[in-house]
């Protein structure tokens, strides 16, 4: 008599109270799992690896004669005209002409934007006298407004100014009247059924809800503040940066241009960081998707 081997599939299950559940059967291989650690690189490392990258190129390039000094000075002799400078005071007194011409441009064109937004995003009527005329001349380039700015305002101070300030108001006035139309309609009738007045609805929601866009506007209107600046003291400056690049331009001094140009650079970069950390503070109540790892 030959006995035949036991099927797995006819062996007959164990009961199972209906009670008490079925337990999982979990094997655990030990000593198979491996961790690897990846190396990571700080983000500011990450950051300054482009704007480094650059000028170890540009040095390179220019030590080994492929970019000649004619066409673009050294990152080298850049930094020996920025310590002279420095030490006469032209830099100093250069960067303190534009400041103040970019502050006060700044103030004027933020004024207007905010005051414009705010009518033409709180009123319907606002919206149609406003809006539709702010569309109308952001297509007009602000840069060709120069000649007619000089016929008005003469070549002192005045043409500068307004040229900034023309060219801070139009991303402000539409990141900010976008912001407010943006505000999420369901919370403007809760608050309205909690008794919220008109000005309790724009200090508590609305203002709140176009924080956000009213910030990127504002990085937006400090880059072209600073980029109309660059045009703007072009026109008959006695002082400031583009004076100093009107002079190099003549005696064909790169070196001076390209330490203006960076001049330039830094400062937009300041005034964004500063934003940025502006928006962090502000902006705490909000979650942020912050980008994957």
């Amino acid at each position: 008599m030959t006995t035949k081997p036991l099927d797995a599939a006819v062996l007959p299950q164990q009961a199972v109270p209906a009670d008490k559940p079925a337990q999982d059967t979990r094997v655990t291989l030990r000593g198979t799992a491996k961790t690897t650690r990846r190396l990571t690189v700080p983000r500011s490392v990450r950051r300054a690896a482009g704007p480094v990258g650059l000028v170890l190129l540009w040095f390179l390039t220019s030590a080994t004669g492929v970019l000649p000094e004619s066409v673009l000075a050294s990152p080298v002799d850049v930094v020996r005209q920025a310590v002279d400078l420095t030490r006469s005071g032209e830099l100093p007194s250069a960067v303190a002409a534009s400041g103040r011409r970019a502050g006060i441009g700044f103030l004027i064109g933020a004024t207007v934007a905010l005051s414009l937004a705010l009518l033409a995003g709180l009123f319907r009527l606002g919206e149609d006298v406003i809006d539709s005329s702010m569309g109308m001349f952001r297509a007009i380039p602000w840069v060709g407004l120069i000649p007619l700015f000089i016929v008005w305002f003469g070549i002192e101070e005045t043409p500068k100014i307004a040229l900034v300030a023309l060219g801070v108001t139009y991303p402000l006035y539409f990141n900010i009247y976008g912001g407010i139309r943006s505000t999420d309609a369901g919370l403007v009738e809760a608050a309205r059924m909690m008794g919220l007045g008109r000005l309790g609805l724009i200090r508590y929601v609305i203002l709140p809800s176009a924080l956000p866009g009213a910030l990127v506007g504002l990085r937006y209107a400090l880059s072209t503040a600073w980029l109309a600046l660059v045009f703007a003291e072009q026109i008959n400056a006695d002082a400031g940066l583009g004076y100093l690049m009107s002079n190099a331009q003549q005696y064909f001094r790169t070196d001076i241009i390209v330490l203006c140009l960076a001049v330039y650079a830094l400062l937009g970069l300041a005034c964004d960081f500063a934003v940025r950390i502006l928006s962090r503070r502000l902006l705490t109540w909000r979650a942020n998707f912050e980008g994957d790892a």
